[in-house]
């Protein structure tokens, strides 16, 4: 039972975690101290979810992804539509490469599914680990961006959407350990402690974000 209430905050702070960041870059035209390549992995990321999902049969994770993707995308055009430098091929094809190999792996496995002696299940073990594997890289981009250049405008990240991102992660955590997918909680435990990197950044430098609780 507490593993379901798990998989349901899980769900639910995951369709809301995007939600301020999409304001604050849609809206408010505010994209400084956002990565490139994690903003294309955080397209192709959950598409991978929402296919692992669909062959092992859980709502939990087609829901929460498919407007994870959606709100991903979203903020995405709103990167490329505001920063120029991002829309450079030579940007582009850096930024591009790593989201291109999920996407790649993702119709892999999809595909081998349709094979008579690949069941569903184990295809979607198979990109549970993959996904899981990728995690560690798409964790990076954030954290590594904001490390690398202390000195950097921030002002297009959303504190709120972090704070969001570290509770899903926590979330789905202690799902992934209840239900025994190893793929979901390895992945969890990647992501919450990018989210907490990124989460102690902004707030050590809250005194130079223009004030906003979004």
């Amino acid at each position: 039972m507490l593993t379901h209430v798990f998989g349901l905050l899980g769900a639910a702070l995951s369709m809301s975690i995007a939600w301020p960041q999409v304001y604050r870059s849609c809206v408010r035209r505010r994209t400084n101290g956002l990565s490139a390549t994690a903003c294309m992995l955080s397209v192709a990321m959950p598409l991978g979810w929402v296919t692992y999902g669909l062959l092992i049969g859980d709502r939990f994770q087609v829901v929460t992804n498919t407007v994870s993707a959606s709100t991903g995308l979203a903020i995405l055009i709103a990167l490329l539509a505001a920063r120029p430098d991002a829309r450079s091929g030579r940007a582009l094809l850096a930024s591009a490469g790593a989201a291109a190999g999920v996407l790649l792996v993702v119709l892999c496995t999809a595909a081998s599914a349709a094979l008579p002696q690949v069941t569903g299940p184990r295809a979607a073990a198979m990109l549970g680990t993959a996904l899981a594997t990728v995690s560690f890289v798409s964790a990076v981009p954030q954290p590594l961006a904001l490390l690398r250049d202390r000195r950097q405008d921030i002002s297009g990240l959303s504190p709120l959407r972090w704070t969001l991102a570290a509770a899903a992660c926590g979330s789905w955590l202690a799902y992934g350990i209840g239900v025994g997918q190893p793929a979901v909680w390895a992945s969890a435990l990647v992501g919450l402690t990018s989210a907490l990197i990124v989460c102690s950044v902004l707030f050590a430098r809250r005194s130079t974000l223009v004030p906003a609780t979004a």
